[in-house]
């Protein structure tokens, strides 16, 4: 594991209005997939990846597997603290977050090699 790269997917876009956020999701599904060790951090419209109802998404089936996916990877979500949605639906699955502010941000890129960003 001393091999990996560290990636730092960044995902800002809304899945309510682009199909953008679930491409980085798949994306970052398969550097994980390549060894690779991946941080990703939800920002802006892009915490809504784990909605709990995802028929209002774009693509919203394939979120829902490839979140489940990163999930038995054991992948957290780095989610910007002042993003994150104070509705008790939202992360129903309980996949695990790690809050972040955007001076952990900034840090994550600092130790980043490769950066996937949307």
């Amino acid at each position: 594991m001393g091999d990996e790269t560290p990636v730092l997917v960044v995902i800002s876009e809304d899945p309510h209005a682009s199909h953008r956020a679930n491409e980085a999701m798949r994306i970052a599904l398969g550097v994980v997939a390549g060894e690779n060790q991946v941080t990703i951090v939800l920002a802006g419209g892009g915490v809504h990846l784990l909605d709990g109802d995802t028929d209002d998404l774009v693509d919203g089936d394939d979120i829902a597997k490839f979140r489940a996916s990163l999930k038995r990877l054991g992948i957290a979500f780095h989610v910007l603290e002042s993003d994150r949605p104070e509705d008790p639906d939202w992360n129903p699955e309980d996949h695990a977050v790690v809050p972040v502010t955007t001076a952990d941000v900034a840090a994550l890129a600092a130790r980043a090699n490769r950066f996937i960003v949307f």
